[in-house]
């Protein structure tokens, strides 16, 4: 069991270590995020009432196009140079390596998306109250789409052709995430009920990702 667990410490700061050397790519997704918020303030104005109004969507538009961008390095470098196939034969089940690859995808990518809300929502004039709703909203769904990012990336690797797809995956089946994300911070009598949905939803993609991962990786390894 302690050697199971110092297996598990180890793929973490081998994580951190990868994640620490392309710290560039971290900050190129957070610059491409603010930059995308001074092209909405400047294309429909400084007016402080329509940035309220519509700074929550916004928001959660570009977290969804921002966290897409990490999506092609989730499993490809690790595959090409077969460090899966080590993961694997050292005792992690595809499984199990792709729930950690999904939470080490929350850790070093969603969470400095998470710090930045708080920025984010005073140069769009989101009020204090929206801003921890939206904090909490996408604490639980960037986790959800860590989780589909996961799916869409272990689909990349047995279609080496178009990288888009599994942007586009991710795309479609966030659509629900962002409706009870943006329902939960402009429907705060509902709160409950929609954070009940939204956990809902995480254990589900939870639940369902390994599989489906696990089952990708393998195919693109026989084929490989």
């Amino acid at each position: 069991m302690f050697r199971f667990l110092l297996k598990i410490i180890n793929f973490f700061y081998r994580e951190y270590k990868l994640n620490l050397s392309g710290f560039h790519d971290i900050l190129t997704n957070i610059v491409f995020f603010f930059i995308s918020i001074f092209i909405f303030i400047f294309s429909i104005g400084p007016s402080n009432e329509t940035l309220s109004n519509f700074g929550v969507g916004i928001l959660w538009t570009l977290l969804l196009l921002s966290s897409t961008l990490s999506l092609r390095k989730f499993y490809q470098d690790d595959f090409e140079n077969g460090n899966l196939f080590l993961m694997y034969i050292n005792g992690f089940s595809f499984e199990f390596i792709s729930l950690l690859k999904t939470l080490s995808h929350f850790i070093f990518v969603q969470i400095p998306f998470i710090i930045s809300i708080p920025v984010a929502c005073i140069l769009l004039n989101v009020s204090y109250d929206q801003s921890l709703y939206l904090v909490l909203s996408f604490f639980i769904g960037s986790f959800i789409l860590s989780s589909l990012g996961s799916i869409s990336s272990s689909m990349n690797l047995l279609n080496t052709r178009n990288y888009l797809l599994g942007s586009i995956i991710v795309m479609v089946f966030s659509v629900p995430v962002i409706i009870f994300s943006v329902g939960l911070i402009n429907l705060q009598e509902n709160f409950n009920s929609l954070i009940n949905i939204l956990c809902g939803i995480l254990l589900i993609t939870l639940a369902i990702t390994p599989w489906v991962s696990a089952a990708c990786i393998k195919l693109a390894l026989q084929n490989n």
